[in-house]
């Protein structure tokens, strides 16, 4: 009686149990990865002007930028030239790598 209520108390349950689904091993992978992701951060008039502005400045002077992308783990950043800025598509290319300009969160 005394095994069994140990077991059923604090992580007892889990320590006790050797082997997992993989159906539960993906579920808490999934879980622990939302806990990790941030949101997308909300850029206003001014900032995005900003952005434009120096991505228009690089594609015109063929001088190095480096844009900061947004991912939900990680910002990642693109260094180069621009090459091509597809205003229909809303993507620009920096050496010969298209970026839609929705993941930009900023210009440095």
């Amino acid at each position: 009686m005394t095994t069994q209520r140990k077991k059923l108390e604090g992580n007892g349950m889990w320590e006790s149990s050797r082997m997992m689904l993989p159906e539960h091993i993906k579920r808490i992978n999934e879980y622990n990865n939302d806990i990790k992701a941030k949101d997308k951060p909300i850029l206003y008039g001014d900032e995005l002007e900003v952005i434009y502005r120096k991505i228009s400045e690089s594609y015109e002077n063929k001088t190095e930028i480096t844009l900061v992308l947004f991912d939900r783990f990680e910002d990642t950043r693109a260094i180069g030239v621009v090459e091509r800025i597809d205003t229909i598509g809303r993507r620009v290319r920096v050496d010969g790598e298209w970026f839609s300009i929705t993941d930009v969160i900023g210009v440095e």
